[in-house]
């Protein structure tokens, strides 16, 4: 906070709070101080010089400077960056003389200082030695507010030198006691003047001008005790005992501490916050298990304040029909042992995958069922007419041969080799880009990236769909195995092996016990879609070991997912304008 009010020692006054004044901040005097010393530690230092300019309602009251004997000699280092050197404080009074001058200057007014943490710090340790009591007075820092209302755009950082330019202070800083309070000045009343539109316009409102976390909010820091500091998922209640969101971490005591703190930005976990009257931990044996425990509480309980993984069974795919004459369809769920691509969070990504395959492949596009042998001719569609369809429906009297070949071409691209459906977008993103018609050279890119995305999803979720049984081990940083166990893509059970016994043991009760999965439809996992890629992201690192797997766990050669960058399109579209532009970027 930018201000806290010191507390006074036992038995003497306390200046009243703020929640006491409602003082308008024109009528407020500060004492704007700083302070010059041999080190940075009031523990271990001592005061070289006090400098202070008294303030109200933008008029300058009055002036305080003095140099102090430290009573100690002054480093080097510090002679060099403040020009006040030993023999200079050797003859300047000491801290018993200056110290209650000083506070008699700054009496019932408002100390601000930029990094007032240390001025303040040095000033108490001074009293204390000397025997005074602290009189308790209500600090603003300058910093903390710096931080809040001047950007990183503005200055490239919130040191004192450079607001003081940011803020045409009247005086630059050079690192005397004096020189500085003047800056500190002018940067105060520059930083008070961005505040006002805020509602920053008492004294009171300075306490929390520059937290950003609201006194309620803050209070509810209190749902974080007695929370496990261990991997694991976090759900925050509502009232009603209703799960409002749900969330993971390494240390979910220390992750939940978070969301009272400025760390949390967002705007709707604090209005979660404010809501939440008890968080429940789920301690998990491994962040793997955290990770998948989350998603699936979050596809349980669809909590309000989740925006993602929720709702899989709204996800998408898209799969080649299984009829006479195959076409492409948008389905919610994997049917059957056709190829399949997927699965889309979106359908309009899903739409944009099948139109990229369209301008690759001449598969029909119209929606009836055809029969294998029509018994009328009939007139081929305008896609027929533009080569985009090979037209099954105009065969008559025996089985159009020819689309069996596109079916099988399609088959491959969905289920191995995209090079057909690259090559011909390639060509024609590279086309467009050459002719500068960009718009839709990036519509035509967005169309690729969504077939090939979504092809490499299914070719590496199909292995581990298909596998009954696999178990895999990593070694953990202490020397154990952090265990797994999946079936048909779903995490069935984890432990961790401690280090220096035996792991079989683990690894055979873990086999035992392990939750029965029944199996899905490949490509489609038994599980969350996410929590496969997130199997498959924990399987494929370098240092995993498969100790036991019941099915192939294989990819294909030439796959979806080498291609996954489009390289190979870059490559033709660069080729084709010459190098001058990199058009996969700008598209």
């Amino acid at each position: 906070m930018s201000i806290t009010s010191a507390r006074a020692e036992p038995g003497t006054s306390v200046q009243p709070s703020f929640a006491d004044l409602g003082t308008p901040l024109q009528d407020v005097t500060f004492v704007v101080v700083d302070l010059e010393t041999t080190g940075s530690r009031a523990d271990d230092a001592g005061i070289t010089e006090i400098g202070a300019v008294k303030v109200r309602g933008g008029e300058v009251l009055g002036e305080f400077q003095s140099l102090v004997n430290p009573g100690r000699p002054v480093p080097a280092f510090v002679a060099r960056l403040t020009g006040i050197t030993t023999q200079m404080v050797a003859t300047a009074p000491d801290p018993d003389l200056v110290l209650p001058s000083f506070l008699e200057f700054a009496h019932d007014a408002v100390l601000v200082a930029h990094n007032a943490p240390f001025d303040v710090g040095f000033l108490r340790a001074a009293c204390a030695e000397l025997g005074y009591a602290w009189p308790g007075f209500a600090v603003v820092d300058t910093l903390p507010l710096a931080r809040r209302v001047v950007t990183r755009d503005e200055a490239r950082n919130h040191k004192l030198s450079t607001l003081a330019a940011l803020f045409r202070a009247g005086t630059s800083p050079d690192h005397r006691a004096l020189a500085d309070a003047r800056a500190t000045v002018d940067v105060l009343h520059g930083l008070l003047e961005r505040l006002a539109p805020l509602g920053v316009t008492h004294l009171e409102d300075l306490a929390t001008a520059s937290d950003p976390v609201p006194a309620d909010v803050r209070r509810k820091a209190t749902l974080a005790d007695g929370l496990p500091s261990s991997p694991g998922v976090y759900l925050f209640r509502g009232p009603d005992e209703e799960v409002l969101y749900v969330g993971t971490s390494t240390n979910i005591r220390q992750r939940v501490r978070s969301y009272f703190t400025a760390a949390e930005k967002r705007r709707r976990m604090t209005e979660m916050v404010r809501i939440a009257h008890a968080v429940t931990p789920v301690v998990c044996a491994t962040p793997l298990e955290a990770r998948v425990r989350e998603l699936r509480l979050i596809a349980e309980h669809s909590p309000r304040y989740n925006r993602r993984s929720k709702h899989p069974e709204r996800r998408t795919w898209v799969r080649l029909t299984d009829e006479a004459y195959p076409r492409l369809s948008v389905v919610t769920e994997v049917r059957g042992d056709t190829p399949h691509i997927g699965p889309f969070t979106s359908r309009r990504t899903a739409t944009a995958a099948v139109d990229a395959l369209h301008d690759a492949l001449g598969l029909r596009q119209c929606t009836q069922r055809l029969p294998l042998v029509a018994r009328e001719r009939r007139s081929p569609c305008a896609l027929a007419g533009l080569d985009r369809c090979s037209a099954p429906c105009t065969a008559v009297g025996t089985p159009d041969a020819g689309y069996a070949d596109v079916v099988a071409e399609a088959t491959r691209a969905l289920t191995g080799d995209p090079q057909v459906v690259l090559r011909a977008l390639g060509d024609r993103v590279a086309r467009l880009a050459a002719e500068e018609r960009y718009e839709e050279a990036g519509q035509v890119t967005a169309r690729l990236r969504a077939f090939v995305g979504a092809a490499a999803r299914a070719q590496r979720l199909d292995p581990l769909s298909r596998c009954a049984e696999l178990v895999a081990a990593r070694p953990t940083a202490d020397g154990g195995w952090e265990l797994v166990v999946v079936r048909y893509a779903r995490l069935a059970a984890t432990a961790v092996s401690p280090p220096g016994e035996d792991p079989w043991p683990v690894v055979h009760a873990l086999r035992a016990t392990a939750e029965v999965v029944e199996a899905p439809a490949p490509p489609a996992p038994a599980g969350h879609p996410e929590e496969a890629a997130l199997l498959l992201d924990w399987l494929e690192q370098p240092e995993v070991r498969l100790v036991d797997v019941s099915d192939p766990w294989t990819c294909p050669v030439r796959s979806a997912v080498a291609h996954a960058d489009l390289d190979d399109v870059a490559a033709t579209v660069a080729l084709a304008v010459g190098g001058a532009v990199d058009t996969m970027a700008a598209c």
